[in-house]
């Protein structure tokens, strides 16, 4: 994902990733689980609400890499991650991986016959910020296109990738919500309780919504989302091509818990771990929706001296999991010692589920990860 800014900074994580010219919004809707936290209860005045993503999945969608303009001479590398990464999520829910029509027969045969292939181009291989963002309302599954601009034109092509959601919906007959708002799938972390957190860096940015103030797009949010509180980070803009997606950063693992990505010790400073400074000020002083406090517990990353990957854009935070209905999916970066205390970690979080650790260094040194890489279709509401 962040090929195009590769030299932007070591270690750099945020990865996941038109344009509105005011705070007006169409918002028209058209036609086109093991142990976890519980979350329910409805959203704004919209009726709507935005999932948790413990919650039960009917599939998870991925996406094949397409382009060698992109990738490069790591494209063959790259798709082999997201074969190996498809077929471990298959192993335990539904995956729809999306590929353009003349790579489908490559795609599933690297996939294996675990993975549906659907024929819907694509450019990139981020389906957590080109497919919809999905939204619960009056028992109704629906879907909120948020007008893909290639992370605010920073990624050429992405003429295809701004098409998915809206292609995804009208395949699945699943209703379409439209905004005038730019935004990725990987700028929103919720709790599934009307709580979401976002990096002001990747939305409050001229490169997506110029003439939009955060007080315009919060107001925003909440319509489309149905979100009742948001907590805003500062994040990084510039530094990476997404600006510092929220889901390399914190990220919920029940309401009012969360993980939160800490360099390894002894990093020296740089504009990530200050970032992470940053949003723990602001967390350790915020109150979620229901005007509870949140419980702040560090994930650290491994030591960069034992990881099997490499690159000036490399993600190692381990931040960027996946959460499916049965297992958790995380990076395994090869620092034995940091990755077996992440997976307890996630274990003890999430007791229900498998804790699956996934090689992805070509993935992770495009600039994304696991969570990048994947998107939910909730199943079943909550009660």
């Amino acid at each position: 994902m962040l090929q195009s800014l590769a030299g932007a900074g070591a270690l750099a994580f945020g990865a996941t990733a038109c344009s509105g010219t005011g705070g007006a919004s169409s918002d028209q809707s058209s036609s086109a689980a093991s142990a976890a936290p519980t979350t329910s209860g409805q959203g704004a005045a919209t009726g709507r609400r935005l999932g948790a993503e413990w919650e039960s999945h009917t599939r998870t969608f991925m996406a094949w890499p397409a382009q060698e303009s992109i990738w490069g001479e790591q494209l063959p590398a790259v798709r082999a991650d997201v074969a190996g990464l498809a077929r471990a999520i298959a192993g335990y829910e539904a995956v729809v991986l999306l590929a353009r029509p003349d790579q489908v027969d490559q795609a599933q045969q690297a996939c294996g016959a675990d993975v549906e292939v659907v024929p819907i181009p694509v450019d990139d291989s981020w389906a957590r910020d080109t497919v919809p963002v999905f939204v619960e309302e009056a028992g109704t599954l629906k879907g909120v296109d948020f007008n893909f601009n290639g992370w605010g034109n920073k990624q050429n092509p992405h003429d295809d990738d701004a098409k998915v959601a809206a292609a995804v919906l009208a395949k699945y007959g699943i209703p379409r919500i439209r905004t005038q708002l730019v935004a990725e799938g990987g700028s929103f972390e919720s709790d599934g309780l009307g709580t979401v957190m976002i990096t002001e860096s990747a939305i409050v940015n001229d490169n997506r919504n110029p003439g939009w103030s955060r007080d315009d797009i919060e107001a925003e949010l909440i319509k489309v989302l149905g979100v009742q509180k948001i907590i805003w980070l500062a994040g990084v803009r510039g530094a990476d091509i997404t600006d510092a997606h929220v889901d390399s950063l914190v990220r919920f693992v029940a309401p009012g818990v969360v993980l939160l990505d800490q360099a390894f010790p002894g990093t020296p400073p740089d504009v990530w771990s200050r970032s992470a400074d940053q949003a723990r000020g602001v967390l350790q002083s915020a109150t979620d929706a229901r005007g509870k406090s949140l419980q702040i517990i560090d994930l650290p990353q491994p030591d960069p001296d034992q990881m099997t990957g490499t690159g000036k854009a490399f993600v190692s935070p381990y931040v960027n999991f996946y959460i499916g209905d049965k297992a958790v999916f995380m990076p395994k970066f090869g620092d034995a010692k940091a990755d077996d205390r992440a997976k307890q970690m996630l274990a003890d979080h999430f007791p229900g589920r498998d804790i699956v650790p996934v090689k992805i260094d070509t993935i992770a040194s495009g600039g994304g990860g696991i969570h990048c890489s994947t998107h939910d279709q909730p199943g079943k509401p909550a009660a």
